[in-house]
């Protein structure tokens, strides 16, 4: 079977700068599928975002581009690898042209997540989750979904 990857495509202004922004954030660029008009960003072998002029996001659809920083669209969530590595993402893109912690912080002390904005307003959440904690807090108040 062969392993399922997912492609975000998002709609971008400035390419350049939202590829130096997915870089900082620790996105890897794969120059395979990058030009003067898009760009694929990994985080893994598996997610990988693809940056979209909007000239070239026209050609895949006539629906018009939202403006993320007026309303949501999305939001898109990022498991990390502990509250630190969530900090630090979170606060990595708040340095470098996104905004940090547009959606209150939430833990549950098994669940740990912040949220940024990319330049462009696209809403991302990082989130840590410790199953065995979950499990063992049975009865205690639990979001419905991350």
């Amino acid at each position: 079977m062969m392993t399922q990857m997912i492609f975000v495509n998002l709609p971008v202004t400035d390419l350049k700068a939202s590829m130096a922004f997915y870089e900082a954030a620790g996105f890897a660029n794969n120059p395979q599928f990058t030009d003067e008009t898009a760009a694929c960003m990994m985080l893994s072998e598996e997610i990988c975002v693809m940056l979209l002029t909007h000239d070239k996001w026209r050609v895949f659809t006539d629906r018009p581009i939202a403006d993320a920083h007026k309303s949501g669209e999305v939001m898109l969530a990022i498991s990390c690898d502990g509250r630190d590595a969530v900090d630090a993402m979170t606060e990595t893109a708040g340095k470098n042209g996104g905004t940090a912690d547009i959606n209150a912080k939430q833990d549950y002390g098994w669940m740990y997540s912040r949220s940024f904005a990319d330049p462009d307003g696209h809403v991302w959440e990082t989130m840590w989750m410790d199953m065995a904690a979950m499990e063992a807090a049975e009865g205690s108040e639990q979001p419905a979904a991350a």
